[in-house]
This record gives structure tokens, sequence and C-alpha cells, in this order.
């Protein structure tokens, strides 16, 4: 029989062994629980004190397919199942993971300043929309300069699509995208080409279809409220095992499939008054079980709380790499189009923002913030701006407008290209959303597949909370639930061949190869930028220190509203330019980036 784990060193889930597999659940919440194999009647399991059930199957082996049984008669999946074949409600399914043959098995990732991200969805990035199918195109993106790409969730989620953020069994990748093995393979792939892999993960809230956690284990915590109702229990009573099931999902990502990092989603909602954070303990066990591997740790953060990305001495992270920066989104975002609604009002007012979000990282760094009515952000004087991802599109920024549409390939060539031009060359790290390389025009709008009384709850709460944007028309907002929606966001990957599209491929490919030559190689020792602003014409110069006395300059002019007076660098060496500078002034939309030696 198998030798009986302590629940301190078990893993969550079924355990393999040459002598079958033992089932294990913690359930304290209920006073029995059943095992019930496919092929086979239920037969009850054996309970522990401290709540947690197991039951050894001689005959069982990969492949075998089990629910739990409560004492109410329903049928659950097993909560850290590592596969479900017939989705989120039905059996799970035991799975040999170390049956996978590593090609690269001494892969050891990638320098963090080294990255160029590109945020996927699987099931649009191809119109098979699998992993396996995801494969194929890898090539291309290492043609184009990408050096890691950040997969929106896997967690196994309700219905044939969505975007993965109502995941309810974490440690099962969907099965709409092909089996545990092909995402293996997909990372494997990619680590031939020298491409990182980066993973979204969810511990901030459960999906609201298919998590049957709450039925026998103390999950949530009314001591703490989020978006999403009632916070994940990680500090109260029971809360010792829920902990465990997180951090132990990050560390199974990272080891079990060879993932180079996490981007941990909306982590401002994870409360926890635990004397060691949840975060905290997330991210030290992650890079303790990570050894000398590159393993990069990112938050999603409303608050910018600096505190979550510190540096030691010698500047590297010691809890988290960086974080998304909506700022530079924000900041990019009203140049280009002029929107000035909702949160942008308070990114349009700073005549210094754009400034300040290129050059520091955060626009609001302990400021009022009006639309949130309250101070927000920390100090970021002590961070280097690769603690920092800029974007000007990504699956945020897009889905929640009405119809899904990206604003940036809307407009003008001459714009999108200097745009571009900014945020890949600039010392923070770049993160590109699928098709952004050629322009793709097709939308990404929010879509999911849940349960009929669900799927009229999200087109009810879609149409009220994108009624507040200006300009909102009933008759254009698209219906999440419904098929149509889901496939209007896969890429149209002939187009790429084509012109205006493969020009805009080919600037981004010179862009990357530039950043690559002559940006990444600075990078390690960079310091926080200084910035003048000419607001009168959209004008900036930002200046960076860089390791041994260097320093890296941005000179534009992103507006269209006539000239602006020539600011570029003197004595520096010039790396890339875009547009003019006639009579000792910066056209518009000029963009120019040069080197001055230690």
């Amino acid at each position: 029989m198998i030798e009986r784990l302590r629940v301190t060193d078990m893993m969550f889930g079924p355990i393999n062994s040459g002598s079958g597999v033992r089932f294990r659940l913690w359930a304290p919440l209920v006073d029995s629980v059943g095992l019930k194999l496919a092929d086979r009647e239920p037969q009850d399991m054996q309970r522990s004190a401290d709540g947690w059930y197991d039951c050894d199957i001689a005959d069982a082996g990969p492949g075998s397919l089990y629910r739990f049984v409560l004492p109410d008669g329903r049928q659950v999946p097993d909560p850290a199942s590592r596969f479900q074949p017939h989705d989120v409600h039905g059996f799970s399914e035991v799975i040999d993971l170390k049956s996978y043959r590593w090609k690269n098995s001494n892969w050891a990732g990638r320098a963090w300043e080294e990255l160029v991200i590109y945020e996927m969805h699987i099931g649009t990035f191809t119109d098979e929309g699998t992993f396996l199918a995801a494969i194929d195109r890898l090539d291309h993106l290492a043609r184009l300069g990408v050096t890691a790409i950040q997969l929106m969730p896997l967690a196994d989620f309700p219905g044939r699509y969505g975007w993965g953020y109502d995941g309810v069994l974490p440690y099962a990748p969907d099965s709409s995208y092909g089996r545990p093995e092909h995402l293996m393979a997909l990372v494997d792939a990619a680590h031939q080409r020298g491409i990182c892999v980066l993973l979204d993960v969810v511990y901030n809230h459960f999906g609201p279809d298919g998590n049957y956690l709450p039925s026998y284990a103390p999950l949530f915590s009314d001591s703490h409220q989020t978006p999403w109702g009632n916070g994940i229990n990680y500090d109260g009573e029971g809360s010792g095992p829920i902990r465990e099931f997180a951090i132990q999902n990050a560390i199974y990502w990272v080891t079990e499939f060879k993932l180079d990092g996490l981007r941990l989603d909306a982590v401002h909602a994870i409360k926890d008054d635990s004397r060691e954070h949840f975060l905290i303990e997330l991210a030290r066990r992650v890079r303790a079980e990570a050894g000398v591997r590159h393993v990069h740790l990112i938050v999603e953060n409303e608050d910018n709380n600096t505190d979550l990305l510190k540096r030691d001495e010698s500047g590297d992270a010691t809890l988290f790499t960086a974080q998304w920066n909506d700022d530079i989104h924000h900041v990019l975002h009203i140049t280009a189009t002029g929107e000035t609604f909702g949160y942008y009002g308070d990114y349009a007012q700073d005549t210094n923002a754009i400034g300040r979000a290129l050059a520091e990282g955060f626009v609001f760094q302990g400021q009022h913030m009006p639309y949130r009515g309250e101070a927000r952000g920390k100090s970021t004087l002590a961070l280097p701006p690769t603690a920092f991802i800029s974007f000007i599109q990504n699956h945020d920024q897009i889905g929640n407008r009405a119809t899904g549409d990206r604003v940036i390939a809307a407009q003008s060539a001459e714009m999108a290209k200097a745009i571009a031009a900014v945020y890949l060359l600039a010392p923070q790290i770049p993160m590109l959303f699928m098709g952004e390389e050629w322009g793709a025009q097709e939308p990404f709008p929010y879509f999911c597949d849940l349960n009929e009384e669900l799927n009229a709850m999200v087109r009810k709460g879609r149409r009220e909370e994108l009624s507040r944007l200006p300009g909102f028309d009933a008759d254009d907002l698209l219906d999440p639930t419904a098929p149509s929606t889901f496939e209007m966001a896969k890429l149209a990957w002939w187009n790429i061949s084509h012109a205006p599209y493969s020009e805009m491929l080919d600037f981004y490919s010179m862009l990357l190869k530039i950043r690559h030559q002559e940006i990444v190689p600075l990078l390690r020792g960079a310091k926080r930028g200084t910035f003048a602003t000419d607001p009168n014409a959209a004008a900036v110069a930002i200046d960076w220190p860089l390791a041994g006395g260097g320093r890296l300059h941005l000179r534009a002019n992103l507006g269209n509203d006539g000239l602006s007076p020539d600011i570029r660098a003197t004595d520096a060496r010039e790396v890339f330019s875009l547009g003019s500078a006639n009579g000792g002034k910066l056209s518009p939309w000029s963009v120019f980036w040069s080197i001055s030696p230690g």
C-alpha cells in the first residue's frame, strides 16, 4: 500500500505509486466522503481527525476517472484535479505528469532584463485554440523578438470558452485547450526557442460555476470582502490547508510544468491579517523551490503598492519582480486617442503624467486620486524601471470596452508607430498583446460560457457596467455568452503577409531588434529617470541613469497639434529616430532615442 504522508508534506490531488493510487480530500465540514470511480460503485473513504479523507485503490492508475461523493449524494470533482476531460462538473482523471519526457530539461530561464512579453489567450491565438496549435506560431514570435509568452489563466473554467478568470479547478489546465501533456509540450517547445513561459494565476477569487469547495471546506471568510463577495480564507479558522492549496498550486506550475514565472491577478483583493501575508509566503516559497532557475513573479495591483517590489543591495527582487503598470497604458492611451472619460480624466489633467509614468513608473505615488476618492500608490524612488511592465494593449484594456475594439489599431499608422517606439524601447519591460505586432484589427471582447442563470446575470451586468461609458449604444453591445463573440476574437493570421499589416510587423521586428541589441545590455543597474515636458505640444524629454555613468535619452513629440521645441539630447549616439527635427523643432509623432557613454 501507499505509505501514509503527513498533511504538511502532501501535494493535493491523487498520489500515484507502483502499487496504485491514494485519493485524498480535505473536507472538514462534512462527516463522510465517498470515492466514485467511473467503472465501479462508490466506496467509503477513511476520515482522519484533521478533516482529511483518504482511500487507497490498488488497481487504479493514470487514466482512472473518479469523483468524490458528499453526504447529500452529490458527486464532485477533485478540487486539485490534474485534468477534467468532461469539464468542471465531470469526472477527474488521474494523470502521471512524470511520464512526459522533457527535451530541454536543463533550461534555466532568462534574466528579467531580457524579457519582451507577449500576452496570449490560448483559445483565440489560433483557429484551433489549443496548446499544440500554439506551438506552430512560436517561430513567428522568436523572429519577432519575443522572449516570453504570458498565458491568460488556464485553471479549468466552465463551458467551451472563457477568459479564464472564472476558473474553479486551479491545478487542471482547461480541457478545451488540450491535455496537461500538451501544455508541457508547449512549454518545452518555447524553451527550445529561447522563449520563457509565464502563467496568469488567480488567487483572489473562484468562479461561480463549478466551485464545490465551500460545500465541504472553509474556503471563504466573511471577515474580508472583495468585488466577488467574501474573501478567500487565508487567515481565519481552518485557513492552513487553504493557504497550502494556493501556494502549492503556484509551486506546482513552476516545478511540474517548468514555467518561468507567474502573474498574480488583482493582488489588492487578497486580504490577509496573518503575521506573514499570503503573498509574501507565496513569493518566498516559490523562489525557494525554483532554486537557481530564473523565475519571475509579477503582480497586478490597483493600489500601486511598491512594498511588494522591493530590491536587495544587488538590485534583485526579493519578493515580486515587477508589476503591470496601468499608468503607462493610461497616459499613452490618452495621448493616442484623446479619450478622457472615467479614470482617464485624472491622468489627462496632469500635464506631467506622461513624463512621470515613463521616467518613474507610477503617476500616482501617494497623491490624492479624484476618481478613487483617496490617495493612491507609494513612492517608486527606490525602484529601477525594470520593476514595471509597460503596454499599450492588454486583455483588460481591450475587453472592457463595449465592443472589445483595439483602439490603438484604429489610429493612424504614424501615431501607432510613435507610441510603439516609445514603450518598446523604454527601459520598463514591454508587453505586447497578441496580434498587436501587425496591427491586428480583431476585437477581444469579454466572453464566457456559464450556466443559463449565470449567463443571464453576466449579460445584465455587462450592460449596466458599460452603459456608464460615454457614447454607449446598447445596439453595439456584444453578447458575452454568444459563441460568435468568442469566434470574432480569433486572430486572422493570414493578414501578416499583406500590407499594411506586413509593414507594421516589420516595424515591430525592427524595434525589438534594436531593443535587444542596444537597450537590454544597459538595463542591469538602470535607475529611475528624470523628465521634462512641454504640455503645449505634448513633447517629453526623459533621461535614465545607467550603470557605469551612461545615460539613456528619449526625446519625443507625441502630439499632432504643431511643432515642439527641439529638446533632443546632445553628445549622444542616436540608436533610433522616427520623424524629423527641422529648424530646431520636433515634428508631430517624432521619437528619438540616444545613449550617452559613461
